[in-house]
């Protein structure tokens, strides 16, 4: 057992509360040379082995992470995701079916049919989000009594949509009060065996701690809306505001987009200690030191190492499209008729299928070189920056609960908006 004191300045455990700090064991060597090996086999997959490596990635972070000197166990199965993925795209095409075709009988019918459908995705989305979770959760286990969640997703996702209104029309100010409803909901709905989970957290201590970045947001959001109007109702911006004007709205845009990488890691750490602040398991509680400096350092990494990526990845495209001239120069040049009669010359065929390869190489290698800095590095700091407090109600929880299905997942995966 690693039993520690808790961070600095965080709420003193009471005397006889068991107080333990998370561990992460893993080598960065390791999970890259995963990672490596399935860039290599979604390349020769053509994608579809990513659901082997979605597997293989969880079970690697979820067995080298130790609370209380035991480490997690995931359950999960490659086979899970793509029958849900399946389920799920049998689900949505008929949507994406009856839209395109709208587009095709009427391109107002097509306009008309956009809010219907975008409403239905925002919601779709959300309720996937919250099956997701629920599956991953079903398919944690530590010492032997697994995670688990009941609740609804439609009811979660109903909770975003009754949410949003306000906070568009408080431009964003009532956003912490919605993060802390839908947490509750979740958390409330959360379990350990028998254990049920609570959160205590409120939106005005979110709100106190991230008001500044709601209003930059908020500077940016109304820079972008005021062009984008302008730019629909007059070509000329200068007909409605002053040069000045028109310059203070354009670098305040271009400030926004540059401070985005700064202050998406800032949030991202306030936001996950007031998490980790609010959230219980029957007596469990969790305490969190960390820093905003931290994940910054990562996001900083990430951006410079896919720049590393792109430039090499650039080189080589331009040494392949080099080798290629000078190869059809030699071979002269490819008789037109050929061509127009369907019959691609070999020159042709080389030059496609590197280009192919290229751009999935390239597409694989920047996601596998970010996925270590913001999927192991992300995990390593925000799990070692956790303390679990009042333990020995969760040394005492009993088997409950059942293991969910993953068509939540695979809606998740198919609408682009699964976390991890």
């Amino acid at each position: 057992m690693n039993e520690i004191a808790p961070p600095p300045g965080a709420p003193q455990p009471a005397a006889d509360a068991v107080v333990a700090r998370v561990e992460f064991v893993s080598e960065r060597r390791a999970f890259f040379r995963l990672l490596a090996r399935g860039a290599l086999l979604q390349l020769l997959t053509f994608g579809f082995y990513r659901f082997w490596l979605i597997t293989d990635i969880r079970r690697h972070l979820w067995t080298h992470t130790r609370a209380d000197g035991d480490s997690f166990e995931y359950t999960g199965r490659a086979t899970e995701l793509l029958i849900g993925f399946l389920i799920a795209m049998a689900i949505l095409a008929p949507i994406y079916v009856v839209y395109f075709l709208a587009g095709v009988e009427a391109e107002r019918l097509q306009a008309f049919l956009s809010i219907p459908l975008f409403l239905l995705l925002y919601v779709f989305g959300h309720f996937a989000i919250y099956r997701s979770r629920r599956y991953r959760l079903t398919r944690t286990i530590w010492r032997g009594v697994r995670f688990w969640m009941d609740g609804s997703g439609w009811a979660y996702a109903l909770r975003v949509l009754a949410w949003s209104p306000l906070v568009l029309l408080t431009a964003g100010l009532a956003y912490p009060w919605r993060a802390a409803a839908l947490e509750r909901y979740k958390m409330r709905h959360t379990h350990y065996g028998d254990l049920k989970g609570d959160f205590v957290g409120r939106g005005g201590d979110l709100f106190r701690r991230i008001w500044w970045l709601i209003l930059i947001a908020f500077a940016g959001a109304l820079a972008i809306g005021l062009t984008v109007v302008v730019s629909i109702f007059t070509d000329d911006p200068e007909d409605v505001f002053s040069p000045g004007v028109v310059a203070g709205i354009g670098l305040v845009i271009v400030a926004s987009m540059l401070a985005l990488p700064v202050l998406l890691p800032i949030y991202r750490a306030i936001e996950w200690r007031w998490w980790a602040e609010g959230a219980r398991l029957g007596e469990a509680r969790l305490t969190c030191d960390l820093s905003k400096g931290a994940l910054l350092k990562l996001y900083f990494k990430a951006i410079f190492a896919a720049i590393g990526v792109t430039l090499a990845f650039a080189l080589v495209a331009f040494l392949f499209g080099g080798a290629v001239l000078q190869l059809g120069t030699g071979m002269g040049m490819p008789d037109p008729g050929a061509i127009a009669a369907g019959r691609m010359p070999a020159i042709g065929v080389v030059s496609i299928a590197g280009i192919v390869l290229l751009y999935l190489g390239f597409i694989l290698a920047l996601n596998a070189t970010t996925q270590l800095y913001l999927q192991h590095d992300y995990w390593r700091d925000v799990a070692t920056s956790l303390s679990l407090v009042g333990l020995q109600g969760m040394r005492a929880a009993a088997q409950s609960g059942e293991a969910a299905n993953a068509i939540g997942e695979g809606l998740a995966d198919g609408l682009d908006v699964a976390g991890f």
